[in-house]
């Protein structure tokens, strides 16, 4: 569940650090006060599109971050461990800056607003205000259904299914259409294969080749120039040894030859004379191992134009032919082989459609079984909420085409009044109970989630008198079970929560600020007040407010 909240500088709150608990927490305040900024807050956490209206005016960035306890929850453990990242702390973190970027963090690493939203799935559901307009789709009644049914695994693999089916169809499709283009592709696939398999230039050929040419290309002036370095070095008449050796023999036989510094030159002299004697030899086994090879000079050369002719010929670099080599092959074995294969492919579009229709059989008939216990459950919260004349049905009925989540369409079905046919729910004529009947649908629904805390945002709109209480009794209900957090401007919602948190607007010279705090039984008396008579509280109203509270606590402890 949620445990800590914390905002900086979003929207018109500067600093803001909650402890949140079990149970249900009522949020409320006075319109405008900022109560939509808790769960805006929550939701960019939750990986929500972002835009530079979320950082508080003046400020550089907005930063937000919300602690989750998952002990509880073996999904969102598996997602981390999954990504490598700890599973022993769930702290989600997203920054949003002025000009409107956004970074992200999931415990301290790194990551994208995907990455948010598809953890979030498995932290949080959230049952927003307009909830009830999202009710008159159908493709909502299927959704729900199913997640009531536990049929999200099964209707994701239905769907992997189709997607796979209709990818082959169409692929098969292709290849029938343009029989005549593929055996062209191939045909000319194979003679450019061949040719480059004839050549068969290695991976690094063409740098031996490259330097082999230039070597023997250059062999004869390589040969001349090294024989006259040799001469040069060991040549009777003024070489480089006679003369060293020369000037020994003159340095030789003269006084301090051999200390100080004569002899150190001596020393140096004769040091040279062996490096001169040592490059001499090496410079004759170079010329004798240096070959005129006339024939092997024309055989490279004529490799290397054939491998610059086919390289022209493809417009790719003459390094770059064992790639493209490698590529042409890999594309022509794929158009030969059991993939492109017509045959084969209307086998495996059979296989799948066959496997497609097998799952959305099983889908089918989980839906059709879950579909009476939806509505009697739901039947039975309408009761609850003083609606007990009406008549909730769930029909499934088969679609003219299959789609890629099964075979069958959902419709919720409302009867409002004793003797009329249940009609679907945008026929519904009032606000009132279209509130109700669609509170009803959430609750059971979320009596069904795995996801232990929920957030509703005022779906008690349209909802007075005694069924606002019921309504808070039902949520109460809810949060005994997890953590239900939900913003309500009706006090006989609100005194049935557990914790109550109160948000207020408050302007300081030029800026406006929100403030949020839980509040003390006192503070909880206040503000029922508030919401009961309004601004000027008098002592009967807050006598009111304490009797709805005690009254409110007293009766969930029963």
């Amino acid at each position: 569940m949620l445990t800590q909240l914390a905002i900086r500088d979003y929207a018109i709150v500067d600093t803001l650090d909650l402890e949140l608990a079990g149970g249900m927490t009522a949020i409320t305040g006075e319109t405008g006060a900022g109560k939509s900024i808790l769960l805006g807050a929550l939701g960019l956490c939750l990986g929500e599109r972002s835009d530079a209206a979320s950082v508080r005016h003046g400020c550089e960035r907005a930063d937000l971050s919300a602690r989750f306890d998952i002990a509880a929850l073996p999904a969102a453990r598996t997602w981390l461990t999954e990504r490598e990242l700890p599973d022993d702390d769930c702290l989600l973190r997203r920054v949003v800056t002025a000009s409107g970027r956004s970074k992200a963090w999931i415990n301290g690493q790194p990551a994208t607003v995907a990455d948010l939203k598809a953890l979030g799935e498995h932290l949080v559901e959230i049952h927003g205000q307009h909830a009830h307009q999202l009710l008159l789709r159908e493709e909502t009644h299927l959704r729900l259904l199913d997640d009531f049914a536990g049929n999200r695994a099964a209707v994701n693999e239905l769907s992997e299914t189709f997607r796979r089916w209709q990818a082959t169809r169409k692929r098969l499709k292709q290849l029938t259409e343009s029989g005549d283009e593929v055996q062209a592709r191939r045909q000319l696939l194979r003679y450019q294969v061949e040719e480059l398999d004839l050549l068969a230039l290695g991976d690094e050929e063409l740098t031996t080749l490259e330097h082999e040419q230039e070597q023997l290309a250059h062999a004869e002036e390589t040969l001349r120039e090294a024989q006259h370095a040799a001469e040069c070095c060991d040549n009777d008449e003024g070489g480089v040894l006679t003369l060293l050796n020369q000037a020994m023999h003159r340095l030789d036989p003269l006084p301090g030859s051999d200390r100080g510094a004569l002899a150190e030159i001596l020393a140096m002299l004769g040091e040279a004379r062996i490096q001169v004697e040592e490059a001499v030899r090496e410079l004759h086994r170079f010329a004798d191992a240096t070959e005129l090879d006339p024939e092997r000079l024309a055989w490279v050369e004529s490799r290397l134009g054939e491998v610059h002719r086919i390289a022209r010929k493809h417009h790719v670099m003459p390094e770059e032919l064992p790639s493209l080599h490698r590529r042409l092959q890999a594309e022509l074995e794929g158009l030969e082989g059991g993939e492109h294969d017509l045959e084969a492919l209307r086998a495996e579009v059979e296989n799948l459609r066959d496997r497609w229709r097998e799952q959305a059989r099983r889908v089918g008939d989980s839906r059709q079984q879950a579909a009476a216990r939806f509505g009697k459950a739901v039947q039975e919260q309408l009761a609850f909420l003083a609606m007990g004349k009406a008549r909730f049905e769930v029909e499934v009925a088969p679609r003219q085409s299959p789609l890629a989540d099964g075979m069958e369409e959902v419709r919720f079905l409302i009867s409002a009044n004793p003797g009329q046919p249940p009609r679907p729910l945008a026929k519904v004529a009032s606000g009132g109970e279209l509130s109700r009947i669609s509170l009803a649908i959430q609750v059971v629904a979320a009596r069904h989630s795995t996801i232990p805390s929920l957030v509703f945002d005022e779906v008690d709109v349209g909802i007075s008198g005694a069924t606002a209480e019921i309504v808070g009794q039902l949520l109460r209900r809810l949060g005994e079970q997890g953590q239900v957090m939900t913003v309500t401007h009706l006090p006989q919602v609100a005194a049935q929560a557990h914790h109550h948190l109160h948000i207020e607007k408050q302007a300081k010279r030029d800026t406006t600020l929100t403030r949020m705090a839980l509040l003390d039984e006192a503070g909880r008396v206040s503000e029922l007040a508030r919401m009961l008579g309004g601004v000027n509280l008098s002592d009967r109203t807050l006598a009111h407010a304490r009797e709805m509270l005690d009254a409110s606590q007293q009766g969930a402890s029963h």
